[in-house]
């Protein structure tokens, strides 16, 4: 088995399905799991400008959008020459990676007859069951329902240490400017570690909102999680919001790797979360990944 990820949450779940060997193309944002050969070569590139800050990216995929024009870059002879037998891709936003429709073109081009398999979820039981998916896609398919069978008890473990206890009011951010309130998964996430997410659109997809409305729904901590980015971006950004919820408790998060990620390390995301929620109730997370302040 041969597997190209256009995608880093795929590229995170052929890791921990122990496939990194079958790897033989990542995108330029994917992390090399464990057991892939020293140089997997990069096949996705992104086409957003290095060094803008929160607005001015904003803008940049407004304007791209209204124009019709790639977020991505796919380098179709890499593609070609890596020969993949499996091609997972996305479908679920195309800012965050390069859509299965541009894939299934390039295939057509290339000349290839690779299974293409689109990682779409909107919830976290569809995360676990795109991990399933993608495990039997790959032929793993009893190391997938035991590494979804171990995210299950995790989650189990996190909703016992938390039940009875006071539910914070969650105002998740997942980009500060403008404001933007989750959609997706991340409310379940929210609500995983023990809080109520506010303002936000579980399943959906994340909206813009005024930074007066979000005031005016008095939360009791905002969790800074702004989309791709790790945890020093998020606590840079926090200062900014900080002085916009003048006296909300604030947390920043590793983002990139423990909310917007759609892999098993979302469930890393709800220990996290559930440890800056009720923090005598669950060990803490390791370092580099979470902050309160």
């Amino acid at each position: 088995m041969r597997i190209a990820s256009l995608l880093p949450a795929a590229t995170e779940i052929v890791g921990a399905l122990g496939l990194g060997g079958a790897l033989v193309a990542r995108t330029f944002e994917c992390g090399v799991p464990p057991g892939a050969p020293e140089r997997v070569p990069v096949v996705v590139d992104t086409a957003i400008p290095p060094g803008l800050e929160p607005k001015e990216i904003d803008t940049w995929v407004a304007d791209r959008a209204a124009a019709g024009l790639p977020m991505y870059e796919l380098d179709r002879a890499a593609l070609a020459a890596a020969r993949p037998d499996l091609i997972l891709t996305q479908d679920l936003c195309r800012v965050c990676a390069l859509p299965s429709g541009s894939v299934e073109e390039a295939l057509a081009e290339i000349g290839t007859d690779a299974a293409v398999v689109s990682v779409d979820p909107h919830t976290l039981d569809e995360v676990l069951a795109a991990i399933l998916a993608v495990a039997r896609a790959a032929d793993a398919a009893e190391a997938g329902e035991r590494l979804v069978g171990d995210l299950r008890r995790r989650l189990a473990a996190v909703a016992e240490a938390v039940a009875g206890r006071p539910v914070p009011r969650v105002l998740m951010l997942e980009w500060t400017d403008p404001p933007y309130v989750p959609g997706h998964w991340v409310p379940d996430l929210v609500r995983r570690a023990g809080g109520e997410p506010l303002a936000a659109i579980a399943g959906g997809r994340s909206v813009a909102a005024p930074w007066a409305e979000l005031a005016a729904l008095e939360p009791g901590v905002a969790v800074v999680a702004p989309c791709g980015f790790g945890l020093a971006e998020a606590e840079r950004q926090a200062g900014a919001v900080a002085a916009r919820l003048p006296g909300v408790p604030l947390v920043a998060i590793d983002s990139a790797a423990y909310v917007v990620q759609a892999g098993p390390g979302i469930v890393d995301g709800v220990e996290a979360l559930a440890w800056a929620l009720h923090p005598d109730a669950v060990p803490a997370p390791p370092p580099g990944r979470i902050s309160r302040r």
